[in-house]
Formats: C-alpha cells, structure tokens, sequence
C-alpha cells in the first residue's frame, strides 16, 4: 500500500491522490443517505409488520433483510457516479471532473454504461453492508449483554460503538473486496475488461488500502 502512494505520487504528482474526489464525495452521500435511511426504514416497517417480540427473536433476519433492501436502492443512486469516479482514476485525462467525467460517458456510450457494473456493485455493496450492519449490532449487543449500559458514560458508549464499527468494517471490507476489484476492472475501460480471470489472489487486490480506511467505516456508523 505504501509503495502504491509511493509510485502514484512520483509519476503523476500528489494531486493524482486526488483524482476522481467529486464522484467519490457526491456518490457516497448519496449512497450513505439511502443506505442508513433505507436501513432504519426498513427496520422499522419489519418491526410494524412481525410485531416487536417476533423482530426481536428474528432480529438477524431482520437486520439482513433491511440492510439488503436499503443497499439495493442505495446501488442504484451510487452506480453511476462510482462508474465515472473509476473511469476518472483508471483513464488519466479522461475528462476534468464529475461533470465532464459523467457528461462524457453518457454522451458517448449512453446511460447503459453507468450500469455496466451494476451487477458486480450489488455482489460488493449488498454483502459489505449486510455484513457490516450485522456484525456491528451483533458485536454491540454482546458487549452491552456484559455491561450495564445505563452506567456507562458517553465517552464509554462511544468507544463501544466505534469499536464495533472497526470490526464491521473489517468484516465487511474482506467480504466484499473480490467484487470490488471486478467493478474496478469492469467500468476501468469501455466495454468488458480483457482479463479473463482474477485468480482467487487478484480477487483480493487492494485489500491492504480498503482496510486503510476501516477508520471511516466505523465513523459512518451512528452514535446509539
């Protein structure tokens, strides 16, 4: 991962870290608006539906279920802006920012090329976010079945939650990384890439630097 830094920044400059930002900033909001919203939606409408002692006794089916229901519609706002994000980094000079970058592939390949890579997005995000939804109340309602939570402070709390949103993350991260590295491949070129397999290594290229980021994953989920 270190060297990857390394060799960006030597042959294309420490702005090429920053190449494809705006899809990557505007794609994820997006996506993280319809992920935890759908979630706690979908939560909610499971409880209303089974009735609260059913949910609860059923309450990894439901955390599954309505995690999995929210990413799918969250896939469809964040695919085509993380379509361009990926044209943008893989193909330097490819076109100046979000506007040009999704201005372009539309104009010259149609707004089917946005969804190219919606059938590996939803193999990546769908498990990534039920894994990491479930691993994180899992972890949380183990710790607090050990500790009284009403006593503990703020800070406390906190670090539970943080906590288990760093295991999540983690979980989720390794889950979802061999679908990952086939959307890079599939939307890094037009049309389907040339490599006709990844092997089960390649699948898990780019792992070291998705797990650089665990930090932001537990930071994306809320504060109970």
């Amino acid at each position: 991962m270190i060297g990857g830094f390394r060799q960006v920044i030597q042959n294309e400059g420490a702005g090429a870290l920053l190449t494809g930002i705006g899809p990557t900033f505007a794609g994820y909001f997006m996506q993280g608006a319809f992920k935890f919203g759908g979630y706690e939606f979908f939560k909610q409408r499971s409880i209303n539906v089974l009735g609260l002692e059913t949910a609860r006794q059923n309450r990894t089916a439901v955390y599954s279920v309505s995690a999995a229901s929210a990413e799918f519609f969250a896939s469809i706002a964040l695919c085509p802006l993380e379509a361009t994000r990926i044209r943008l980094v893989s193909q330097p000079g490819f076109a100046n920012g979000l506007i040009g970058g999704f201005g372009k592939i539309f104009k010259n390949e149609g707004i089917g090329a946005f969804y190219r890579g919606f059938g590996p997005i939803l193999l990546k995000q769908v498990p990534y976010t039920v894994t990491k939804f479930v691993v994180y109340e899992k972890v949380a309602e183990a710790v607090f079945a050990r500790l009284d939570k009403s006593k503990l402070s703020n800070s406390a709390q906190t670090g539970v939650n943080l906590g288990s949103g760093l295991i999540a993350g983690f979980a989720a991260a390794i889950v979802s990384q061999p679908a990952d590295t086939m959307l890079s491949k599939i939307n890094k070129t037009k049309g389907l890439p040339g490599e006709s397999t990844l092997g089960l290594r390649g699948s898990f290229a780019g792992l070291p630097t998705r797990l650089f980021m665990i930090v932001s994953y537990a930071l994306e989920i809320r504060v109970r």
